[in-house]
């Protein structure tokens, strides 16, 4: 199988996964609502996947991506489709969330841009919010985007401004950004 981003470039995927990829509408909204953040931008994309948002992010013109799965064969597609789209211009870190943040912190961090789309169940939402305020994952004026089931949206959170909601079917996205 395989997935196509924007300029109808292909992606690999792994036959047998549980990885649910974001739609093609979803990811073309995203992007054309950051449309105009994404060049030049550090771009982080959680719960990475097959690496998808994270192409999509290379291919229109983001200077830095860096993914985080916890799949060490989901990493291996990633790095071969980001090499593909946006070679010498991207990291991929192994692990689980929010633990791997700190991580991040440490030596990626500041991120622009911020996607975040655990297993909807998850209770992902609200520690991966928690830890990149804490951290200070985020530039200033920067924002994040929260995949979620239908109109199951994460909702307020402290410390973070909600700023926008979207629906798309049977997925949505809630934005993020720090508040003052």
């Amino acid at each position: 199988m395989s997935l196509k981003i924007h300029g109808q470039r292909k992606l690999k995927t792994l036959t047998k996964s549980d990885v649910r990829p974001t739609t093609g509408r979803v990811r073309e909204a995203l992007f054309n609502i950051w449309r105009a953040e994404i060049p030049g931008c550090r771009f982080l994309d959680l719960c990475t996947g097959f690496g998808t948002m994270g192409a999509e992010a290379l291919v229109r013109g983001a200077h830095w991506v860096v993914g985080v799965e916890q799949s060490a064969a989901q990493c291996q597609v990633i790095q071969t489709n980001w090499e593909q789209v946006g070679p010498g211009r991207f990291s991929v870190y192994r692990g689980t969330l929010p633990n791997v943040l700190l991580d991040l912190a440490q030596t990626e961090a500041p991120f622009d841009r911020v996607y975040c789309d655990p297993p909807y169940a998850s209770g992902l939402y609200v520690p991966i919010l928690a830890q990149i305020q804490a951290l200070h994952l985020l530039n200033p004026g920067g924002c994040v985007a929260c995949e979620h089931q239908g109109r199951q949206s994460p909702g307020p959170q402290r410390g973070w401004d909600l700023y926008d909601q979207r629906n798309y079917g049977s997925c949505g996205l809630s934005f993020y950004r720090l508040e003052d």
